[in-house]
């Protein structure tokens, strides 16, 4: 690219996914699913249009950021202690399966170690994204079998930001117990300077101000941003950073206010952030981590029903409620593909094994998709019997 790069990126990104976005919905796919095809088709191992990898891992950077900054912003720490006694079991238990089933798949082909570890790491979380985005919006906010799934969703969450922190406190391969401690040290004094600040600065001047809303939506960025270097500057990551923002923000009044107001950011960033994930995805791999890739997301679609089934059924849950949430979770994470690309960038894994995730977690998205489309009710169902907003 030229001196226009970013001009030219961006009008190739957001052009081809509209095109592509209309595909993927006629054919009822998740929008996600056509931003990681269009970086790969345009990216620099595809057609070659956009080919600067440094934009690329910039694009990439911040759009993590502002995605970390939202989730905290939505964790409501009331509605995740409400289902905490009851999900807690299910969360914990199904990671450890899942988490243990990557690995075994993961080190029968050949993969280190530590690359299994990863592996089966990227395995414990199901798609927050496709999981609410496929749950009609009444069920979602007045029915039990919403409450459970948020419930067990900000779970994962949880255990995946933390699974973040363990990845982020390696260095050049090899796990430093003494950075892992460093950060542990460190996080909670940043967690508690954060609120701090948060009550004392930040809503005064969110109050004194709040009719203009330009000055709210100035306030929450700098915030972000600000605490991201923040963490950056005291030896935790601008992502962790960001995080912490959000859930700083999270239990004020503003706060949703805030998440609203900065949805039309999220889906943009959405949009280059996956755009960038399969841009980064090398196509000459794709042959070494085909049949890996197949085999591993086959034992996810078939296991993670079949465990949350069991699990929620343990738990009193009925048997046709436990089996519509279990399909609506069948699938990885986008939070798997946020390790697979952390992890390469402290290099922890390889690319092959970054591609094994990457692959696993689109044959995953599109394979649950069709599932939940036509066993479930949900906004985009092909039957009129199951379609429901």
């Amino acid at each position: 690219m030229e001196e226009n790069s970013i001009t030219f990126a961006f009008f190739l990104i957001f052009s081809g996914a509209s095109v592509l976005a209309s595909i993927a919905l006629y054919t009822r796919q998740p929008l996600i699913i056509a931003y990681i095809v269009l970086g790969a088709l345009i990216g620099p191992y595809g057609m070659g249009f956009v080919t600067d990898l440094k934009l690329l891992s910039d694009i990439s950077h911040f759009g993590i950021i502002f995605l970390l900054f939202l989730l905290g912003l939505d964790m409501q720490p009331q509605a995740l202690l409400s289902t905490l006694k009851k999900a807690t079991l299910v969360a914990i238990a199904s990671s450890l399966i899942f988490a243990t089933t990557g690995y075994l798949v993961a080190i029968s082909f050949g993969f280190s170690h530590i690359e299994g570890i990863v592996i089966g790491a990227a395995m414990m979380f199901s798609s927050t994204i496709i999981g609410i985005k496929l749950l009609p919006t009444t069920v979602l906010h007045h029915r039990h079998v919403g409450e459970i799934m948020i419930g067990l969703l900000l779970l994962q969450d949880v255990i995946a930001i933390f699974v973040l922190l363990v990845l982020l406190s390696g260095d050049v391969g090899d796990f430093d117990g003494m950075i892992l401690l460093k950060t542990v040290i460190a996080l909670p004094l940043f967690i508690i300077a954060a609120i701090g600040f948060v009550k004392f600065v930040l809503l005064k001047l969110i109050q004194k101000f709040d009719r203009f809303h330009e000055y709210i939506f100035l306030l929450a960025i700098g915030w972000c941003l600000g605490l991201a270097e923040a963490a950056h500057l005291v030896g935790l990551s601008a992502e962790i950073g960001a995080f912490i923002a959000g859930i700083s923000l999270a239990t004020s009044p503003i706060s949703q206010y805030i998440a609203i107001n900065l949805k039309p950011l999220r889906d943009f960033f959405l949009v280059l952030f996956f755009f960038s994930l399969g841009a980064r995805f090398d196509l000459s791999l794709l042959g070494d981590v085909l049949v890996p890739a197949m085999i591993l997301a086959a034992a996810m679609l078939l296991l993670k029903p079949g465990v949350f089934y069991i699990l929620l059924k343990r738990l009193s849950e009925k048997k046709r409620l436990a089996w519509d949430i279990a399909f609506r979770l069948g699938q990885i994470s986008e939070f798997s593909l946020l390790i697979a690309y952390v992890a390469t960038g402290t290099a922890l894994i390889g690319k092959e094994a970054s591609h094994l995730i990457q692959a696993t977690a689109i044959i995953t998205f599109v394979v649950s998709s069709y599932i939940v489309i036509l066993n479930c009710p949900t906004p985009i169902a092909i039957s009129d019997k199951l379609r429901r907003d």
